[in-house]
């Protein structure tokens, strides 16, 4: 299992990525391929990571916290992104305001794996959690814009 410092260095690279994709104008209906993957990769590190501890309470509370914090955020995000639909497809891209959300979210993520960290026994849960993180919000920010989209369907107007 990687170490708090990879960990973190991981979520960075994989952050630096995903802000990069969201700025650009991408289809939004993709299968979630990227997402998947992320998605199994954290289960897979936190999963390593509370195989080697038994979490205190506080710890457990700290990121479950976390993950809602994941989710807030990625509610957020989805209504910074331009939404419209060409030919039957949905675009989307994201602006400044998408990737400042992301790094204020990915700042606050790394305050409480260090919380994490500070109230439980064995080192290293909290940075195990970040993969799991980056994916909770971008499957939050996904259901968003999808539902955003469905809802611009309905209205008048049809502006998303």
């Amino acid at each position: 299992m990687p170490n708090t410092f990879d960990n973190i260095l991981i979520g960075l690279v994989v952050l630096a990525w995903l802000m990069w994709r969201q700025l650009q104008v991408r289809r939004a209906d993709r299968p979630p391929v990227v997402l998947l993957v992320i998605s199994v990769l954290g289960v897979a590190s936190l999963g390593f990571a509370l195989a080697k501890t038994t979490p205190t309470t506080a710890a457990i509370l700290l990121l479950a916290f976390s993950f809602v914090l994941a989710a807030g955020f990625g509610v957020l995000r989805a209504y910074t992104m331009r939404l419209w639909r060409t030919d039957g497809t949905l675009w989307r891209q994201g602006n400044w305001r998408t990737a400042a959300l992301w790094l204020i979210s990915f700042g606050i993520h790394l305050g409480l794996d260090f919380a994490v960290d500070a109230v439980n026994p064995v080192h290293g849960l909290g940075g195990a959690s970040i993969l799991l993180y980056l994916a909770v919000s971008l499957v939050a920010q996904r259901l968003t814009v999808h539902s955003r989209a469905h809802d611009a369907r309905r209205s008048p107007s049809n502006a998303a």
